[in-house]
Parts: C-alpha cells; sequence; structure tokens
C-alpha cells in the first residue's frame, strides 16, 4: 500500500514509528540476502518506506565503480516505477560544471548532508538546474547523505518528498536509521559487481562466469569446439622504437578497439591480449560461429582501414596485421603455475591458428584460413585457395585459402617483421 503524500504522519496519530522502523530495518538486513541487484533492494525499501509512512516520492544511490569505461552509475526510483533507472556516467564527468555545483559534489567532498526547502528557493539554490527539475516535478523537499563504504570510500544516497512541508523530523529520523545498513547492503552487491567487472575485463565474460561458478584449480576446464582467430599486429616493434610512448599506447588502444569491438559484437570471446596480438574463439555451440567470425574480420578491416587512412594523413606509417584462422576442439580452463593461473585454451587447433598467423608474412595476405574452417563455414567460393604450406610443428601440409570478405581481398599493407 503507497501512502498518499498528503497523508497525516503515522507516527503522529497511531505512534508506530519503532515497529514501522524496526520492519524496514529488519527486512533490509535479513529478507535481502537472495537479492543481486541494488536496484530491486532501492526499489523495494522505497516501496517499504511508503507503506510505514514515509512520502518518499524520489530516491538515488551514486556509486563510483570499478569499471574501466564508466566513472559511475546513478540509481533512480520515482514513486510508480516498477523498476529503477540505471544511468553510467563517463570519466571526465567530475570535471563538468554539473557535476562541480551539485549536491554530489558537497557529500563526495567530506559535506555532512545536503538539504534542500524546494518550497521556497532561493536565488543562489534556484540557480542550481537539479533544483529547479525537482521543484518542477511537484517535489517539495530534497536531501543528500553520504554513503559510508569500508576503508573510506564513500558513495551518495538521496531522498525526496513531495510532501506539503517536506519531510517531518521522524521521516529523517527513519531514513537516517537505515542509511548503515543500506551501506552494508550495497556495499556488498556493489563488490560482487565489482567483481565480476574484474573479471570480465581480464578474462571475458564467458571465462568469468566459470571462474565464478567455481573452475579455480589448475587443471579444471573443458574441451570445447571452436573456431579460433589469432591476430597480430605487424611491424609494432619498429613503430614503438620511433614513436613517442603515449602515441605508442593510443596506436594499441585504437588497434585493439578496432579488431576487438566486431569480434565481441558477433559472439566470440577474447580470451587475452598477447603484447600486440590477441587470442579469440567462437565457440561451435552456436550454429553461426563461422559466419559470425568472418564478419567480425570483414568489419575489422574495414576498421582498420580507417586507422591507416587516419595515420598517412598525419605522416605517419600505415600498420599492417596478420590473422590465422582455424576451427577444432580446445582445451578451454586453467593452466599455470599452482598459484597463478591463466584461464585460456589450448591445443593442436590453437597451434595451427598461430602457424597460420605468422605464414601471413610469407604469403603477403592478411588473413590465412585453414581448409577445414573453410569447408566449415562452407565459404570456399568467395576464398582464394593458395595451395598447400608446410607449417612448423604439423607433420603434413596445411591447405590454406586467403580471406576475401564479399569479394576480392583489400588492399591492405602487411609488413614482416
Amino acid at each position: 500500500m503507497q501512502m498518499s503524500s498528503q497523508a497525516p504522519s503515522p507516527s503522529l496519530e497511531e505512534g508506530h514509528w519503532p515497529a514501522r522502523r524496526r520492519s524496514v530495518l529488519d527486512w533490509l538486513i535479513i529478507e535481502t540476502r537472495n537479492e543481486r541487484f541494488i536496484d530491486n533492494i532501492l526499489v523495494e525499501m522505497c516501496e517499504r518506506l511508503q507503506a510505514a509512512g514515509v512520502p518518499v516520492a524520489r530516491a538515488t544511490l551514486h556509486f563510483r565503480i570499478n569499471h574501466p569505461q564508466w566513472l559511475g552509475a546513478r540509481i533512480l526510483w520515482r514513486k510508480g516505477l516498477a523498476e529503477g533507472e540505471i544511468d553510467l556516467y563517463d570519466y571526465g564527468t567530475q570535471n563538468t560544471a554539473l557535476y562541480l555545483n551539485s549536491p554530489l559534489y558537497v557529500i563526495n567532498n567530506g559535506g555532512a548532508e545536503v538539504r534542500t526547502n524546494l518550497e521556497a528557493l532561493t536565488d543562489e539554490h534556484s540557480q542550481n538546474s537539479l533544483y529547479v527539475d525537482l521543484k518542477a516535478e511537484g517535489l517539495t523537499e530534497y536531501i543528500a547523505w553520504p554513503l559510508e563504504h569500508t576503508l573510506g570510500k564513500r558513495h551518495v544516497v538521496t531522498f525526496a518528498t513531495d510532501r506539503k512541508g517536506g519531510f517531518e523530523e521522524e521521516h529523517v529520523a527513519f531514513l537516517l536509521d537505515l542509511l548503515p545498513a543500506l551501506a552494508l547492503v550495497s556495499e556488498i552487491r556493489l563488490k560482487n559487481r565489482f567483481v565480476r567487472t574484474l573479471l570480465e575485463t581480464y578474462v571475458g565474460p564467458h571465462a568469468s562466469e566459470q571462474i565464478l561458478a567455481g573452475a579455480t584449480t589448475r587443471g579444471s576446464g573443458v574441451t570445447v569446439g571452436a573456431a579460433i582467430l589469432i591476430c597480430d599486429l605487424r611491424n609494432f616493434t619498429k613503430l614503438s622504437d620511433l614513436w613517442p610512448r603515449d602515441d605508442v599506447i593510443d596506436l594499441l588502444n585504437a588497434y585493439f578497439d578496432a579488431m576487438s569491438e566486431p569480434i565481441e559484437r558477433h559472439g566470440g570471446e577474447i580470451l587475452k591480449f598477447m603484447g600486440d596480438g590477441l587470442l579469440a574463439i567462437f565457440p561451435l555451440s552456436n550454429p553461426n560461429a563461422a559466419e559470425n567470425l568472418l564478419q567480425a574480420i570483414r568489419e575489422a578491416e574495414a576498421a582498420i582501414a580507417l586507422l591507416n587512412k587516419d595515420n598517412l594523413e598525419k605522416g605517419r606509417e600505415p600498420f599492417g596485421y596478420g590473422i590465422g584462422v582455424h576451427v577444432g576442439d580446445v582445451m578451454y580452463g586453467n593452466i599455470g603455475s599452482r598459484r597463478r593461473l591463466d584461464f585460456t585454451v589450448i591445443g593442436p587447433a590453437v597451434n595451427i591458428a598461430s602457424r597460420l598467423e605468422s605464414l601471413t608474412k610469407e604469403t603477403k595476405r592478411p588473413v590465412l584460413l585453414s581448409r577445414a574452417f573453410v569447408e566449415m563455414a562452407g565459404c570456399a567460393s568467395s576464398m582464394e585457395h593458395l595451395g598447400s604450406y608446410p607449417v612448423r610443428g604439423i607433420g603434413e601440409p596445411i591447405e590454406v585459402f586467403a580471406f576475401s570478405g564479399n569479394g576480392p581481398a583489400p588492399v591492405l599493407r602487411v609488413v614482416g617483421e
């Protein structure tokens, strides 16, 4: 049941504040144990606050998150919403005027409370677009407090009401009593999400799920069928010697973006970056794995061609690359020392893909595919058959095809190291 914002406070009529407060607090500490997502907890907490007589009409949680792409996240609930709205914020947001003039800035820099009467905005407060927007929504009072996590980590929680006259002091005391429990509950979820983000960032989404499911012992793993892609940047040693360090880092990041985004977009899993190269697989559990791999290469070639155009316009040498593609069974799991493991794939099929990548230097073709992959993909008619080549470590010569996308192979420079 949601209480009307204009209804008299239950505390004044019934005197049941302690029991109502205990009920919400017990739920927050005990009954949320099986809820994985903090946005769901925020929504239900606000609904329970309304049922207890606290006229919350809007609430937000603001977290700084450990993510390679995003600085922070905001979870927003409004009265009547069944789900929280999640917004992510780029790095650099903390330098904008919008943030520097916000209550979040005050709290993040040591403030204990920001409390604003929206019904009587002063000239100073009316300069803040947040307060103007909140008043336009019909809200009457806004409060922001720090949400203290361990080791000095500080986040922000806010509440607003549409009750005429704003919150009563009993409402504010009720909310303040919940903050330590909310801090604990949110920190657990935030750290769980951080662990997942950390694993996804360094080992990929599929491997991270395996690890979180318990695949943490050396030798644990499974055999899977996969299309394998190994890519290596050409002439990188020369470039890294001649270019400034920051330019080299920018080059690598741009190159990996050009290669990685199409791979991930089409269902591939990047298992590792190896200096200036990468290893990715497309599991055959997806019936479109081969087609997806080929499409990822087409899009990566187009992206790298744009990078080379930019390099030429800046007077830089364009860079080349080599890609080897094969298909087969691989051992997918933990390999390494007793204390330091790598979640990766190994097996003869991986070795053949690696040899094909090296063979691009000899053939002067940027992408080479094995007959096994081409036959499985059914794409022989659109590929160029180059013949058989002896491959180091492999007994029999391997029939090799050159990638031609949807037509003739694009003219891209391949420079051998």
